[in-house]
């Protein structure tokens, strides 16, 4: 296994667990019980990878290793144990989410260019494989869909994937892409919702 492979799988990593706290936390929200928080969390961690992948036309990241299955479970053994504890940190939801959302966003690009496409398609990707998860776990909670308020999420990816391109272009090494592209999108969605920054709304006149 390359060194490229190695980080993009430990990025998937890192992205499902934190994607599996998020879910789980939404579905505690709502007080659904053990089994349906683990289907909220396994829908988020996986539901963008999975509609990226079929886009791709491989088989989805999931099927090939089951440790997505179990760190989800571990996500939710997390939860349950130190549920006091998360709720008492009343943006942890926020935080997990958007460190999946950054971490899913690299790993769809990386994903993207390895199966040999454009620049302007992993970009695209990077933001499906981030965000589509999310919209699964609204849809199921009922929720209206983050991506549809005028609250900063998708763009924070776009923008995200632009710092990775433009990076990449300048053949920097590959540890410094993924650490800045990582940290914009972060830091876009952060200063979003610290100062109520948002997207133009449309008009109904």
């Amino acid at each position: 296994m390359d060194y490229d492979t190695l980080l993009q799988q430990l990025i998937e990593f890192l992205g499902t667990f934190a994607f599996a706290i998020s879910g789980i936390r939404h579905a505690a929200a709502k007080q659904f019980d053990w089994f349906g928080g683990y289907v909220c969390g396994i829908a988020v961690a996986i539901g963008g990878g999975t509609i990226r992948d079929v886009m791709l036309g491989t088989t989805p990241f999931w099927m090939t290793n089951p440790f997505y299955i179990i760190c989800t479970a571990v996500a939710l053994v997390f939860v349950i144990v130190f549920a006091r504890h998360l709720e008492r940190l009343h943006n942890t939801w926020f935080v997990f989410d958007t460190l999946g959302l950054a971490l899913f966003n690299i790993a769809g690009i990386q994903k993207s260019l390895a199966f040999g496409q454009p620049y302007w398609v992993a970009i695209i990707m990077g933001c499906i494989t981030g965000a589509a998860g999310g919209v699964i776990r609204d849809i199921l909670l009922n929720n209206e869909p983050v991506i549809f308020h005028k609250e900063i999420y998708a763009m924070a990816a776009v923008l995200g994937g632009i710092t990775y391109w433009g990076l990449d272009a300048l053949h920097l090494p590959t540890e410094v892409t993924v650490i800045s592209s990582f940290l914009v999108t972060c830091l876009m969605r952060f200063l979003a919702v610290r100062y109520h920054l948002s997207l133009p709304t449309l008009k109904n006149e």
